[in-house]
């Protein structure tokens, strides 16, 4: 995996071989996520000019999930990384907002004097080390100097007005840009995904929380299983409030929350009270005192839904535990519990290192 390496287009007439090493020495996530700040603002807001705090609004925003709601580490002292937990911690904003309504609230935000002393550091280093393949010094005024003559047809020039720091796009990068912007994503998400992997590297699905999915996929599936194992007889209750769950009167619980996990096999989904899921969000149950429960209450569905032939491909989630369907049903109390424990346990302490909550009804 390791020498695997992306490739962006060539072209005859620009420098591709300089954007192509944008990436390289990278200790941080802030080149990864300048460039597609800038990417974003060029090509789908049409800018060619933009000044640093437009960008840092765009990488912060850009970097919230990963952050916030999937709590990956971006590695030791990384100061994007604190700056983001500080402004959601001071301001109290939701974990879930929406990527638009915490881009409005940044440009009210980023009017605030100690907001701004917050993000400073993002117009440090990053704005001219990003042009260091074209521009092959470390004397940050040389390298504003040298970009005005856009030199070895760096990406843009850098401009101070008033104290401000500036960006002005080189003009014959910009149809290349926008011809290329999704595999120019891709490539700048290829890397950070590589980069966030070696600091997390016990963390499932890395590429898949990078970028929040406005929608999930649908539970019809799942619903249709425990709706099955009810209308045969089964008593499900909540496995947190205790109550009786009628046919498709319950929400599914993911129960190692999906912004840890990153997806919908069925052995982590368990019926629950509506009331419940918004008071559970994404924080993790405890495992001694509800495990039990889900594992009981999913030996008795899935062996009802296997009498009645229902939903056999379905069914090969369970096969992830380490066993058949088959299996899991003729299993005894002591042999399940073990099953289901030995999966849920490594996944509970990775989620409670990484800073996900014990929540208890």
């Amino acid at each position: 995996m390791k020498n695997i390496s992306m490739q962006i287009p060539q072209s005859s007439i620009l420098s591709t071989r300089f954007l192509n090493r944008i990436f390289d020495k990278t200790v941080a996530t802030y080149k990864y996520y300048w460039f597609l700040s800038i990417l974003d603002l060029c090509v789908k807001h049409g800018k060619t000019r933009m000044n640093v705090w437009e960008i840092m609004i765009m990488m912060v925003a850009n970097a919230w999930y990963p952050v916030i709601y999937f709590r990956l580490s971006f590695g030791k002292s990384e100061s994007l990384y604190e700056a983001i937990w500080t402004l959601q911690k001071e301001y109290n904003i939701p974990i879930n907002i929406s990527v638009r309504d915490l881009t409005d609230l940044l440009h009210e935000l980023i009017q605030r004097a100690d907001v701004r002393k917050q993000l400073n550091f993002l117009q440090m280093n990053v704005p001219f080390r990003f042009l260091r393949p074209w521009i092959d010094t470390s004397d940050d005024r040389q390298t504003v100097i040298r970009s005005q003559s856009f030199e070895n047809g760096c990406l843009y020039k850098l401009e101070k007005q008033n104290g401000t720091l500036w960006i002005e796009m080189n003009p014959v990068w910009l149809d290349y840009l926008r011809e290329n912007y999704d595999i120019l994503s891709a490539f700048s998400y290829w890397g950070l995904a590589g980069f966030l992997q070696t600091r997390n590297p016990n963390v499932p699905a890395i590429p898949t929380k990078l970028v929040k999915q406005e929608e999930r996929n649908s539970l019809s599936a799942q619903h249709k299983f425990w709706n099955t194992a009810i209308k045969h007889g089964l008593e499900v209750r909540c496995p947190y409030t205790g109550n009786l769950l009628e046919e498709r009167m319950y929400d599914l619980d993911h129960f190692i929350p999906w912004s840890f996990v990153s997806h919908d096999l069925l052995w982590n989904l368990m019926p629950t009270d509506p009331s419940v899921n918004s008071s559970k969000s994404n924080k993790l149950p405890d495992l001694n005192l509800y495990l039990p429960k889900l594992a009981i209450a999913h030996q008795a569905a899935l062996r009802i839904n296997l009498n009645e032939g229902k939903q056999e491909k379905l069914l090969e989630d369970y096969l992830s535990l380490g066993h058949t369907p088959q299996e899991i049903v003729t299993m005894d109390r002591e042999h399940l519990l073990d099953c289901f424990f030995q999966t849920f346990t490594p996944m509970h302490q990775i989620a409670l290192n990484m800073g996900f909550e014990i929540w208890k009804y």
